[in-house]
């Protein structure tokens, strides 16, 4: 028969194992049964503006007067007169040339220097009368047709109502070339064509016309037949059109609005129809007054009508500008958003974008981007812009705006805040995020924000775009790739610390980083001043000089998530940057640094003592987790053990605390700790060992095998076999045996320990003869 202290050295303590020569996490966790675990938590909450503002109440910029403003008003005397003819947007240098006149006095003939008058005054007159001859002969023209309805007596044009305008092929037509027989019947000419006809015809080989007569006239200048062409158009098809607006609009009558949308429609056809959008258009400034007019009409969905055909009109400076700011007053509204969903106006306004210049159009480019900004709020417009590339047009954005930032700074910044909150919003839809990293999106908000990471506003839009994103591996992968973004995170946390908004999503932003990746914990750990910076933010937040939420901004509950008692803003930043301490630490490198700092374990350990589980769960829970993570590492001057008694005390209030959560981390911690007889002891002392052999009737694998970790520790002192076994603790190790053994070895493993512990000491009496057949018939089974 073994003796009594053999039977005791067969009894060992609960210790996970710990092989230096493990490479990495991975092996660890599989091994120590996640011993070392990551821990996870809800992504920062980002409410919307109550009100569509360039810049919301939030912003730094709220209270700044030289910030463009979100509300104004628009009327026709805002635009300028439009230019007649296309600019060509190029200064011209002026000439250096200086002209020289002619010296007689240095001239050697007289005669070849200045030109030679006229020898005969009345041949010059004959030569002039006979070419005005030529040019009389004008009753020969064929009289153009009324351009629409009747005409007056003055030959102009009288619209009535109802009545159609004729189309080009239905104007009447004369062919005058029959009647002097000197041509065949051809195509159909235009009124300038036919007047050059008859021009040539009367005045022959010698004439003022000689030798330019063609078949079809004026075939040596292309220019005056297009020229032509244009006027019949206009007088034709688009003149009708501008009249009827003018006609409507001085009216008062029933269905105004919509009468005058659909004929700003039908004019954007007709323009498009005979190509004369753009500048091409030579008379465009008629169209672009009459289009002015009708904005003081003060209706937004007409005012969108005309917003779209003068962005088609290829307007530009003050003009271009004033329709940027009427498409974004329209948008201000959330009625509206109905009229930018079946409007290519979405598709106009990507084009400026992609073109305008942001040195000499950036306030333009502003209200256009603040103008995507609000439509992206909207689900259904969100799908639409992500279908017109957004996001391909919002890259070359940021590229543009990044060439001109050293010259116009301030106007760079402000369209970055547009466009980063319009990116922000872009981030919510799942088809967004291949698009994020294609465009390698992450990466250029990542030199945004070294350019401007004193703008408060920037770095907040940006850091709610890499929170969102993060959650997710490819994107986190991405981001992951960018070259010292760990070091910039780490710096914009420094300068922007008391920045709550920007500090939580930039550590919720590193915590999704670490929980994955091996290579991104010890890159973290690795950059300059991190453990500094991580426990200066963890000093600043920490709540010593009050109770708990007193005084304390309040998180609100996530909308997605059943509502949960309220978090103050300073939990929810240290939930946060614990939860990157938590994942740091289970790399085999950064865990034995981490658990000398005493600096770190005392921060910890005061967040236990001045929190309670009803009010900060999840502070406390990750609290917990990283003290686990930490005493996993036996390290001879671990900062962990002078303070293991301390925090055994302390967390007991999680283990009869009504949190199930709150209650598996600290049965971890203990099952770590309890390998001090001290640490047993204020176990024993304190009735936790109760709680620790109720969790068996757990139906959590995960309960039920911390729970016998800590059994096998306190099983190793004899006076406390008793305690155990009257809490039932033999039978409720059979019972966890038998329902879980099968399907998980790991803790069949634990809980034969656990029972050898308790009953191989000479305490065998605590199994009666059915529960040892019992035990003796699950291990025969499991081994066979």
């Amino acid at each position: 028969m073994v003796s009594m202290e053999k039977k005791q050295d067969i009894c060992r303590p609960f210790v996970p194992q710990h092989n230096a020569l493990r490479k990495t996490s991975a092996e660890i966790v599989s091994e120590a049964r996640q011993f070392l675990r990551v821990q996870s938590t809800q992504r920062p909450f980002t409410p919307r503006d109550g009100h569509r503002q360039l810049f919301g109440n939030s912003s730094v910029r709220a209270d700044h007067t030289s910030r463009p403003p979100s509300t104004f008003s628009l009327h026709a005397q805002n635009f300028d007169r439009p230019d007649s003819r296309p600019g060509s947007g190029t200064r011209l240098s002026p000439l250096d040339h200086k002209p020289k006149f002619p010296n007689p006095c240095d001239a050697e003939d007289l005669f070849k220097v200045f030109p030679k008058p006229p020898a005969d005054p009345l041949e010059i007159k004959r030569r002039l009368t006979g070419a005005r001859s030529c040019l009389r002969r004008v009753g020969s023209l064929p009289k153009l047709p009324p351009v629409e309805g009747n005409t007056d007596g003055k030959g102009r044009s009288n619209l009535g109502p109802g009545q159609k305008q004729l189309s080009p092929k239905q104007l009447p037509y004369t062919d005058h070339t029959k009647t002097r027989g000197c041509h065949k019947p051809g195509p159909r000419r235009t009124a300038r064509e036919s007047r050059i006809m008859h021009l040539d015809a009367d005045s022959g080989p010698t004439g003022c016309a000689a030798g330019r007569r063609t078949e079809l006239g004026n075939e040596d200048n292309p220019r005056s037949t297009e020229e032509d062409e244009e006027s019949l158009m206009w007088n034709n098809k688009v003149a009708p059109l501008l009249q009827q607006l003018e006609t409507v609009a001085a009216g008062n009558s029933e269905g105004l609005v919509d009468h005058l949308s659909d004929l700003c429609e039908s004019l954007h056809g007709t323009l498009a129809e005979v190509d004369m959008l753009g500048r091409r258009c030579k008379r465009r400034s008629g169209i672009l007054r009459t289009l002015f007019r009708l904005i003081d009409v003060n209706s937004a969905q007409l005012n969108l009508h005309i917003a779209k055909l003068c962005l088609a009109l290829s307007v530009s400076g003050n003009n271009l500008l004033n329709i940027c700011k009427l498409i974004f007053q329209i948008s201000r509204s959330e009625s509206n958003d109905i009229f930018f969903q079946n409007n290519s106006i979405i598709d106009l306004l990507l084009c400026v974008l992609s073109n305008e210049d942001v040195s000499t159009s950036g306030e333009a480019l502003l209200y256009c981007v603040g103008t995507l900004k609000f439509l992206s709020g909207n689900s259904l417009i969100l799908r639409l812009l992500l279908d017109k590339n957004c996001i391909g047009v919002a890259q070359k954005l940021i590229h543009r705006v990044h060439m001109v930032e050293k010259t116009h700074f301030t106007i760079a910044g402000h369209i970055l805040v547009q466009l980063t909150a319009t990116l922000r919003n872009l981030a919510d839809h799942p088809d967004s995020r291949p698009l994020f990293v294609s465009f390698s999106i992450l990466s250029e908000l990542c030199l945004v924000l070294r350019s401007h990471c004193r703008d408060q506003d920037i770095c907040t839009n940006i850091s709610r775009i890499y929170s969102k994103l993060s959650s997710y591996s490819e994107c986190r992968l991405a981001l992951a790739q960018t070259p010292d973004c760990y070091q910039l995170f780490l710096d914009l946390l420094s300068k922007h610390y008391q920045k709550q908004d920007l500090v939580v999503r930039l550590l919720f932003t590193l915590g999704n980083l670490t929980a994955k990746s091996d290579e991104a914990r010890q890159q973290l750990f690795q950059c300059n001043c991190c453990m500094d910076t991580l426990l200066f933010l963890y000093d600043s937040y920490q709540r010593r000089d009050a109770s708990p939420h007193e005084h304390s901004q309040k998180v609100p509950p996530s909308p997605s998530k059943p509502p949960a008692p309220t978090m103050s803003v300073e939990d929810d930043v240290l939930v946060k940057l614990v939860r990157v301490l938590a994942n740091m630490c289970i790399h085999p490198a950064v865990g034995p640094a981490l658990a000398t700092n005493s600096t770190c374990i005392k921060l910890l350990t005061e967040t236990l003592e001045l929190r309670s589980v009803q009010e900060s769960e999840e502070l406390l829970v990750n609290v917990a987790a990283t003290i686990n993570n930490l005493s996993f590492y036996h390290e001879n001057n671990s900062a962990i053990t002078p303070s293991q008694l301390t925090i055994a005390k302390l967390i007991v209030k999680l283990v009869l605390s009504s949190s199930m959560d709150a209650m598996l981390e600290a049965t971890r911690v203990y099952g770590n700790l309890s390998q001090s007889k001290d640490v047993r002891d204020i176990i024993m002392q304190n009735k936790v060992y109760q709680f620790v052999v109720a969790l068996l009737d757990s139906k959590s694998t995960e309960m039920c095998f911390s729970a016998c970790g800590v059994l096998t520790n306190l099983a190793l002192d004899p006076l406390n076999r008793a305690s155990l076994s009257l809490e039932g603790a033999a039978v409720k190790l059979v019972d966890c045996l038998r329902d879980f053994g099968q399907g998980d070895w790991q803790l069949a493993g634990q809980a034969c320990q656990a029972l050898w512990n308790l009953i191989g000491g000479g305490s065998e009496k605590l199994l009666n003869p059915q529960e040892r057949e019992s035990v003796l018939e699950i291990l025969s089974t499991y081994l066979g």
